[in-house]
């Protein structure tokens, strides 16, 4: 059918292809009539530059590939590769970036219904953990025009217990991370098990229209039910996109940073509440900051700070800030971004990792409408909230 398609508009031929799920390897999705293809880097290749900026590579004289991003919203899911005439694919390149668009959007609902797309993008076994994590995860990527959210997940077949999650209801944004313990063997499935109660849990508090507190009890009680020596940390967030105001609650987890004009504008307060099953023994308390236009916020486990190298050296704060600072200096789209930084985690371990490696971006572009802009201040504790949301000094 791409074949087919991208002839009506004068080219010769196409052949696609899906990004694996460690986001190194773009592999062909292709049958006996298709151009035969390899596997392809991402990084160091014309389809990978055009994999990771999110923008078509255009090709140049004679019989020519040009090769166009697969992306559903701002979700990446590989690139398709269309040969023609040069001049042609230079001068449609916006009926070809139109074909790519509706190829990824069949990719996803496709892939709803067959496993053709998942066995392309999976480069080795994954393990009954890492199967029963990934079915619920969103997807890695969501933008509005106010906002972006990007996560990623290392190891991709072998996790531990980590997991993300996130929603937009109106003008809220609802952001989670989760990081159970339990690691090896049995333990991860364990963990595994954890982490799903605390997703399941985190949704249906959400969708209840719980605030921040009422949704960490109720996470903190279904947990607590399942498995009262299980521990759970966390970071539950909320984010206004008129007004760019933060609220967040650190459940024994690192709570992130603030980045802003290539600088830490604040390392938000942690712990502000006990991990989850510990619930019960003290009152949690949510932390406000006002974001300004371009603020990024980045969320991550203690897999990516506390990744040790062989010598021992740990991976740290200071060399993730330092790494965001300068990928954001190149302007890069945050899901590459967010690929970059794990990625760089797992090359500090030898690319052995030790821990889930876990991170959450989100980008506040800006007010909607040249409404309330948000204030630029230091992090603050607003003290405890009762169920209904009001503050309690």
């Amino acid at each position: 059918m791409i074949r087919r398609g991208v002839r009506e508009l004068g080219a010769s031929d196409a052949v696609m292809f899906l990004v694996d799920h460690h986001q190194r390897v773009l592999a062909p999705l292709s049958d006996e009539r298709s151009p035969r293809r390899e596997v392809i880097a991402v990084d160091g290749t014309l389809p990978g530059r055009a994999y990771s900026t999110m923008r078509a590579v255009a090709a140049v004289g004679g019989e020519a590939s040009a090769w166009f991003p697969l992306v559903d919203g701002l979700e990446r899911l590989g690139v398709v590769e269309i040969i023609g005439p040069g001049e042609l694919l230079n001068t449609r390149q916006a009926e070809f970036a139109d074909v790519a668009a509706l190829l990824a959007e069949l990719v996803i609902t496709r892939g709803m219904y067959s496993d053709t797309v998942e066995r392309i993008r999976r480069r080795e076994p994954m393990n009954l953990a890492a199967e029963m994590l990934r079915a619920q995860l969103p997807p890695l990527t969501f933008a509005t025009s106010n906002m972006v959210i990007s996560g990623i997940l290392e190891p991709a077949y072998d996790v531990g217990g980590d997991a993300f999650d996130f929603a937009v209801n109106g003008d809220v944004a609802h952001l989670a991370l989760f990081d159970a313990v339990g690691h090896g063997s049995q333990s991860d499935l364990r963990a595994v098990m954890l982490a799903s109660i605390a997703l399941a849990a985190y949704r249906n508090a959400r969708r209840a229209g719980y605030d921040l507190v009422a949704t960490y009890h109720h996470i903190d009680a279904a947990a607590r039910g399942f498995d009262r020596s299980g521990l759970i940390t966390g970071v539950f967030g909320e984010l206004d996109q008129r007004t760019g105001q933060l609220r967040v609650i650190s459940a024994g987890h690192p709570s992130g940073i603030v980045l802003r004009q290539g600088k830490i504008a604040a390392v938000l307060p942690t712990p502000t509440a006990l991990p989850v099953t510990l619930g019960e023994y003290r009152q949690p308390v949510v932390t406000r900051y006002s974001l300004e236009p371009g603020d990024d916020v980045l969320l991550y486990t203690d897999g990516i700070t506390e990744a040790r190298s062989a010598d021992g050296d740990l991976f740290g704060l200071d060399r993730l800030s330092d790494l965001a600072v300068r990928a954001l200096a190149d302007d890069l789209p945050l899901p590459e971004i967010a690929r970059r930084l794990v990625h760089a985690v797992i090359a500090h371990q030898d690319h052995r990792l030790q821990d889930d490696a876990t991170v959450l971006f989100v980008r506040w572009i800006g007010a909607p409408d040249g409404g309330e802009d948000g204030r630029n201040e230091a992090p603050r504790n607003t003290g405890a909230e009762d169920d209904t949301g009001h503050l309690r000094r």
